[in-house]
């Protein structure tokens, strides 16, 4: 929470345990030890800023009916000092606080003073978190799956850093193992074709356009010159060619989707290091690991899975997972992350519980690798779902989705619902230039913003950083609503990082622009008495502040006009 809040949290706690402590004092039981109690804001603003159950938790301790407490805590109470005004007991013995004015404009103060710092806090603690994301096979182009992973993890990491945290993002590239094989025999068949008759495609090789691609341009360096070669050489020259260029065109799309990775770890490092190698030996070692015709399996039912899983096959090849996990081996121990977040489709469910249940084998604590599930996307045009682009006929990927969405929608609308729920995204909605689209909308507000203070400026007024008694005079139902929305953003931050969700804020900042507006039909702020004007003026400069510091970190634009 923000310090103000914080403070004035602290302020209520204290004023209500002193006073308690001295009923306790008068009835003869001082030594009693106090439970702890909820401070709240209430639903409806008319009760309070904030409402306390103190009375309710304490009823056994004092044996009396909550209300009585209540009254008895309350005549003792001491505001002295705080930010809080007055109070009322309701109900069965809530203790409603109503705060002084200079709370509110103290809040806008602070945000004028921290500028683009405003609603970052220390509550991670300089902890290290590695998130990892969309890590798409480099094989083929990215899906619309990627394009949420990618506007998921991002935003999240960026969410963990002003949280307190020193975040790195990092993606995973799958260069070695089954895939990479297909991909050769792939290319290594197009090629082929260029050349003789009667080459067929197996179905479950890739048959993109990419492929085809990457074949007619090694052709056109080498010739025929691979084809009389031997399959292992011509295919690992193509692989050689055509793998670089996937990953580069990985990093390029990613980069125009806003997305800049501290690290690019290549799995085949893994192998070459002996890494994988090492972590099979140590499972062995564990005692966690046995053979079973011919092949080695890990007894992951030891550690809560439904069944166990091989690690090396009988052919001596390891299975996919053993590089996963010497993987995140290296992320936790190699390089001795704290906290491991990586961003996952919803089928990876069951892979889970292995990587963990390896991990804990090999002496790591698991609990360190936090993984986020993500459900699939739908894309909707005109109401229907669609599942391929008119324009080319073939799936929908990033670039595509790019071509036809503007970045900023993009970005905006993939982090508009919590990662593990479905999500129908409406092509025809992310282009609608209108309040109807969640990203203009709030886009429009801080522009709204900008607009009023450029348009006082040209007429010789401008904003100056007004007194606290100015500030004061901040007091209409919507000047406080907004306020107060203003002051709960260092909470949101902390909350989206703790649940690694980022639509929390989106829904903030879209509610903030909510608030603006209901705030800018209702208080006029030109033409006002000079010191009200300068007030609003300042509320008005916060609220484009907090703005932007929220699409800023969404790494969407806040523009000045519209």
């Amino acid at each position: 929470m923000s310090l103000l809040v914080a403070k004035t949290k602290e302020q209520i706690k204290n004023c209500i345990k002193n006073a308690a402590v001295e009923v306790l004092k008068e009835i003869g039981n001082e030594e009693t030890v106090l439970p702890d109690f909820g401070i709240e804001v209430p639903a409806n603003r008319e009760h309070g800023d904030y409402a306390v159950n103190a009375a309710m938790v304490w009823s056994k301790t004092f044996k009396k009916a909550p209300r009585m407490i209540a009254e008895a805590i309350m005549a003792k109470i001491d505001f002295e000092g705080t930010y809080i005004k007055s109070y009322e007991i309701a109900g069965p013995g809530f203790i409603n606080l109503f705060l002084k004015d200079s709370y509110y404009a103290d809040i806008v103060a602070d945000v004028i003073e921290k500028g683009e710092d405003y609603g970052k806090s220390n509550y991670g603690e300089g902890k290290r978190v590695l998130v990892e994301f969309v890590s798409a096979n480099p094989t083929g182009p990215m899906h619309i799956g990627n394009a949420r992973g990618g506007a998921l993890g991002d935003c999240l990491a960026a969410v963990l850093t002003a949280a307190g945290y020193y975040t790195e993002r990092e993606f995973y590239i799958n260069d070695a193992g089954n895939q990479i094989n297909k991909f050769g025999l792939s290319l290594d068949l197009r090629y082929l074709q260029l050349y003789k008759d009667g080459i067929e495609m197996p179905e479950d090789s890739y048959h993109g356009e990419d492929i085809i691609a990457h074949a007619k341009a090694f052709a056109e360096i080498h010739g025929d010159s691979f084809v009389e070669k031997s399959e292992a050489e011509r295919r690992a020259a193509l692989v050689e060619f055509a793998l670089p260029k996937n990953i580069e065109g990985l990093e390029r799309d990613l980069g125009k989707y806003r997305i800049t990775y501290d690290t690019w770890f290549k799995e085949s490092t893994l192998h070459k290091n002996g890494e994988t190698a090492r972590i099979i030996e140590l499972l062995k070692q564990s005692g966690y690991t046995y053979e079973e015709e011919g092949a080695l399996w890990f007894k992951a039912t030891e550690f809560g899975c439904d069944k166990d899983f091989v690690l090396v096959r009988a052919n001596g090849v390891p299975t996919y997972v053993v590089p996963d996990i010497a993987y995140h081996y290296n992320k936790l121990v190699t390089r001795g992350f704290d906290k491991a977040i990586d961003i996952l489709g919803a089928d990876h469910h069951g892979y889970v519980p292995r990587l963990k249940g390896a991990l804990t084998a090999l002496g790591v604590d698991a609990s360190k690798l936090d993984v986020v599930l993500m459900q699939m996307v739908r894309l909707v045009r005109d109401g229907e779902v669609i599942k391929a682009s008119k324009r080319s006929g073939k799936a929908i990927t990033l670039v595509t989705l790019l071509d036809e969405v503007p970045i900023d929608a993009a970005r905006f609308f993939f982090n508009l619902r919590e990662p593990n729920s479905h999500f129908d995204f409406d092509l025809d909605l992310a282009v609608n230039q209108s309040n109807s689209n969640p990203v203009y909308y709030v886009q429009y507000a801080y522009a709204r913003i900008c607009s009023i203070i450029r348009n006082l400026e040209a007429e010789g007024v401008k904003m100056k950083n007004c007194t606290a008694e100015e500030l004061s005079l901040l007091k209409a139902p919507e000047e406080r609503e907004l306020i107060l929305h203003i002051a709960a953003l260092t909470d949101e931050i902390i909350a989206s990082a703790k649940a690694y969700d980022p639509a929390k804020i989106t829904h903030y900042v879209e509610e903030l622009a909510t608030k603006f507006h209901k705030f800018y039909s209702a208080c006029r702020v030109k033409g006002e008495d000079e010191s009200l004007m300068q007030a609003r003026l300042n509320l008005c400069f916060a609220a484009a502040t907090v703005i932007k510091n929220m699409l800023n970190l969404m790494k969407i634009d806040a523009p000045e006009k519209m």
